[in-house]
């Protein structure tokens, strides 16, 4: 069903009045709290003067966030690409996720996503997949905008999803179930306990959708666990595990003839690690060791093409420590390492040749030492200069070292931050699938070095009141040694893999967050950028997003608007002189959400309407393929 605006104001009338005609027959008015910043929780600057968007569990509530492109695709400096309001289609441009113009090459990315630190993504073609990231169960996602060889390596920019963890003695459930528009029904519930030097937490999410038009169906599921144990007052053990089973359909450009049979991509993994933490009076750390697998599985693609059969293997470690032997010194060291593995079946239709190919193993290890210095200047100010550098090793390609240099000064009302990072990007295990498919490439993938990117950054975190924070920074990026593959002319021959061109991209972020009162909640933030290449995807010159959470009447209200300037669509292919064509126009879309809490269910007790594009807008992330219009859903949530 899709909804007008009569039905959609009859349905908000009914709740209000029906809550207002409550509020008459009792004299005692509850009182609602805003627990929750609006869009996301905060910009933080760690003490490597890196910065980055932290989204937590209240953000994810009050976007109804039912999967990562949704929970991301208001954050300041990210945009997304989908097809379907449920469901990422993995096999093509319907779920993707880009920060700062990076992330816009397919296949591969240059951005990482990662689950408490360790990696998951789809090894094979080095890239994300969105689906395999669930946000139920999750108590934040922390958005990486830039190199940080201090947090992890081989990458541009990373997303990072926190499980979550009691930290309290006791035990809270939590369900939330709604249903609503495109027969969309979502179900989502999770558990955490501490007793004593125990604690766990268990978590599953189910969400489908037959989509606003045909063949845009998804369906998502996922069950996740953690469990930690105190072994003695400085040291613990844990472990996790997560398991995905999702597929996603492909509606087709809506311009052209959409096949019989829609394309889907269905994806299958799972994830466990185990490791232990400890952390003394003067030094802290974790060890890791982790163990992913899945499938990626493009089926009934167009003309003969057939079905891709994608499998993913991946294992390692993270270690890290800090120290600190001096007053307001620390010293910083990690290890990780990852092994790589994967293969592919091509069973295409008669009489094209169906083929498999088996992807030699990758292994990566690098390692981080880093060095800061809190040195007091006055009674109000401080400064932290620091330093650090990775060393990154492949058993494929050239030895990189990534640096990072920063400095802050600080004090109770106001942080200056200056920071400088090199990334790198190796090339992935897709370099060697193309060239099984392109025979004339051979073995030149071999002669490939790792991608670069150089960033600088500065700029200031404010405390403008006790209620008001406002961040703002300028970034420069110089990206450089993209690899592609090409052919005469416009590479010299032979054909070949090559390190080729490289581009810059400018830009500056600005947020701001108020309590203008205890029943008002604002946020507002803007990017600009400036690349300069034309055609770089998915980099529009004007992103805006606002948004509020507020008590009216006793109903707690969320609304979110995500504004931005037209915008070339489609990932940048690795085939040199490839130029992406096509424009998508810009576009104005408004969410809400309204819950009316209900004691009796608990703290997080509610009933909620959520609404999306609420002004029927005309959108898209790509051309011929229109994202929903106005759409609702209506739910409960419960906690015990």
């Amino acid at each position: 069903m899709k909804f007008k605006q009569l039905p959609i104001a009859l349905a908000i009338s009914s709740i209000v009045v029906g809550h207002t005609f409550a509020q008459e027959s009792h004299q005692d008015k509850q009182t609602v709290v805003i627990s929750a910043r609006p869009i996301i929780e905060d910009v933080k600057i760690d003490p490597y003067s890196s910065s980055a968007a932290l989204v937590t569990e209240a953000q994810l509530r009050d976007q109804n966030a039912v999967d990562l492109a949704s929970a991301l695709r208001r954050t300041p400096g990210v945009q997304i690409a989908r097809y379907n309001p449920v469901g990422a289609f993995g096999g093509d441009q319907g779920g993707a996720v880009f920060i700062r113009g990076m992330g816009v090459s397919r296949p591969g990315s240059e951005i990482k996503t990662y689950i408490d630190g360790v990696p998951f993504y789809m090894g094979v073609w080095n890239h994300p997949l969105l689906d395999l990231l669930p946000v139920n169960g999750m108590q934040s996602v922390t958005v990486f905008k830039s190199p940080q060889p201090q947090v992890n390596g081989n990458n541009f920019a990373s997303v990072n999803l926190q499980t979550k963890r009691a930290n309290k003695e006791g035990s809270e459930a939590n369900i939330r179930v709604s249903a609503g528009s495109f027969s969309t029904v979502v179900e989502q519930a999770d558990v955490t306990a501490r007793s004593g030097d125990l604690d766990f937490s268990l978590a599953q999410g189910y969400a489908k959708s037959n989509g606003h038009r045909l063949n845009a169906d998804g369906e998502l599921k996922n069950a996740m666990g953690s469990f930690a144990y105190r072994i003695d007052r400085n040291w613990s053990a844990n472990a996790s595990f997560l398991a995905v089973d999702n597929h996603a359909s492909d509606p087709g450009d809506q311009r052209t003839n959409l096949p019989a049979v829609a394309p889907k991509y269905d994806t299958k993994a799972s994830l466990f690690s185990t490791g232990v933490t400890h952390q003394h009076d003067l030094w802290k750390g974790e060890l890791r060791f982790y163990r992913n697998q899945g499938d990626g599985n493009w089926l009934q693609q167009s003309g003969l093409d057939g079905d891709t059969l994608t499998h993913f293997g991946m294992q390692g470690l993270r270690w890290k420590e800090e120290f600190s032997p001096w007053q307001g010194g620390f010293i910083n060291f990690a290890l990780d390492q990852d092994s790589l593995e994967g293969s592919v079946k091509f069973n295409r239709i008669s009489p094209a040749p169906s083929a498999s190919f088996a992807a030699p193993t990758f292994k990566a290890t690098s390692i981080f030492l880093g060095l800061r210095q809190e040195l007091p200047i006055d009674q109000n100010w401080r400064a932290i200069p620091s330093f650090g550098i990775r060393f990154n090793q492949h058993n494929q390609f050239d030895s990189k070292q990534t640096p990072t240099l920063g400095l802050s000064l600080i004090s109770e009302q106001a942080q200056f931050f200056i920071q400088a990072s090199r990334g790198i990007n190796y090339p992935g295990l897709e370099t060697t699938v193309l060239s099984s498919l392109i025979a004339p490439l051979g073995n030149s993938w071999q002669k490939l070095s790792a991608e670069e990117l150089d960033h600088l950054e500065f700029g200031t975190k404010l405390s403008l009141s006790r209620a008001t924070q406002l961040d703002v920074s300028l970034f420069k990026d110089k990206v450089k040694n993209r690899y592609v593959f090409g052919f005469p002319p416009e590479v010299p021959p032979p054909p070949q893999f090559l390190n080729l061109g490289s581009y810059d991209n400018q830009g500056a972020e600005a947020a701001l967050r108020t309590e203008v009162n205890a029943d008002l909640s604002l946020f507002a933030g803007v990017t600009v950028m400036n690349p300069s290449i034309e055609h770089l995807p998915y980099s529009p010159k004007r992103a805006f997003t606002a948004g509020l959470n507020a008590n009216v009447a006793g109903l707690r209200v969320s609304v979110d608007v995500q504004s931005q300037s037209d915008v070339w669509a489609l990932n940048r292919p690795r085939a040199a002189g490839a130029v992406n064509q096509e424009k998508v126009d810009g576009f104005t879309v408004t969410n809400a959400r309204i819950a009316y809490p209900i004691p009796a269910l608990g703290k997080r007790g509610e009933i909620f309407l959520a609404l999306e594009n609420v002004f029927d807008r005309d959108y898209a992330y790509r051309p011929g393929y229109p994202m929903p219009g106005r759409s609702a859903q209506i739910g409960l949530a419960a906690s015990f």
